[in-house]
């Protein structure tokens, strides 16, 4: 059994530790398998970019962060457009499996990456999709490999920020990595105890935010600490088209400087605007991780085992179990309005803006 393995979008924590546990579960299970390694995700197997994997190639990645088979972004929209030739991306992936002589192709990504793995089963490819993203935003499964590594290291980002705050007595606004979906910043703001929470899926007023911090300071709390997603908006901004609300920010590419500016006025206290960026995305996967990517990969590897295709692995209520990608894939799990995190947030007198 010929398998390919490719690592698609922005990489997270867990990503070797999932190739790992992938490898090890088809060396010891599987007669007569052959790993392929696919670079740079769907580009490699654009260009048709591979190269057979050893035995070796699969030790000492388990606490690796990044990912060893390198990664890149392909926009799903572009995955059908033809060039002048009248061949599309799709049509090379397709050519460039059937050439790699590929029974099945392993692809661990986020969102997009289920996208392009369900049209390419559509297709007649045997694929295996595997849920990775920090922002935990895969439908049908409870968590992805990747999430729980980068609440940690948010949370880290928000607790030292906290000597910083009570230091100089500032409000501090700390922007967590989440466009859409606002599970990250949901976690680490509860997680590092801040004062305001900021989601995408909560549009917020700047007003009801500074009075928020105002009250804190009136109460004698000298700073303040808003965990804000980068995909956070005010109301309204959530009116609006995207274009327009990029148009309507001018300079500030999201909410974070403006809000600081806002709440600097309107609170009269002095505010700083903190973005861990790509630090919540690297480094080596926390211990929960390493075993969630250690069954993720050993489960995918029975699923290829048994030539059960066109499913990418998830875990629903502590089991670990499959979704087809027909089902899962352009659908988002997005924050609920009135889950337990965000209810527990208010009912402790978490201010969410709204």
């Amino acid at each position: 059994m010929r398998i390919g393995i490719l690592t698609s979008g922005g990489d997270c924590p867990g990503l070797n530790a999932v190739i790992r546990g992938f490898g090890k579960y088809a060396f010891e299970n599987i007669k007569n398998v052959e790993l392929i390694g696919i670079a740079d995700g769907y580009g490699g197997l654009i260009r048709g970019e591979c190269r057979e994997m050893r035995k070796s190639d699969f030790t000492g990645i388990l606490t690796l962060g990044g990912t060893i088979l390198g990664t890149s972004r392909q926009p799903f929209k572009l995955m059908t457009v033809e060039d002048e030739n009248s061949v599309s991306r799709l049509d090379l992936m397709k050519r460039n499996y059937k050439k790699m002589g590929l029974d099945c192709l392993l692809t661990l990504g986020g969102a997009g990456t289920h996208k392009t793995a369900a049209l390419l089963s559509a297709e007649g490819c045997n694929v295996i999709g595997l849920p990775k993203t920090i922002d935990n935003d895969i439908w049908g499964t409870d968590v992805t490999f990747g999430f729980h590594t980068a609440v940690d290291i948010a949370t880290e980002c928000i607790d030292r920020i906290h000597t910083t705050a009570a230091s100089h007595g500032r409000t501090m606004l700390v922007e967590i990595m989440g466009n859409k979906a606002g599970w990250l910043t949901l976690y680490a703001g509860l997680a590092g105890g801040a004062d305001v929470i900021l989601l995408p899926e909560i549009p917020f007023s700047p007003e009801k935010v500074a009075k928020a911090v105002a009250k804190r300071a009136d109460s004698g709390k000298a700073f303040s600490i808003v965990a804000i997603a980068e995909g956070a908006m005010t109301v309204e901004e959530s009116k609006m088209k995207k274009k327009e609300r990029a148009a309507a920010r001018g300079n500030d590419v999201t909410a974070t400087n403006a809000l600081a500016r806002y709440i600097a006025e309107k609170a009269d206290v002095e505010t700083r605007v903190v973005i861990p960026g790509h630090i919540q995305r690297g480094g080596s996967p926390s211990a929960y991780d390493r075993v969630l990517s250690t069954m993720f990969g050993s489960y995918a590897g029975k699923l290829a085992e048994q030539g059960k295709f066109g499913v990418t692995v998830a875990l629903v209520n502590g089991k670990v179990t499959y979704n087809a990608l027909s089902e899962i894939a352009g659908k988002a799990k997005l924050v609920p309005t009135d889950c337990q995190e965000v209810l527990t947030a208010e009912s402790i007198g978490i201010a969410l803006g709204r």
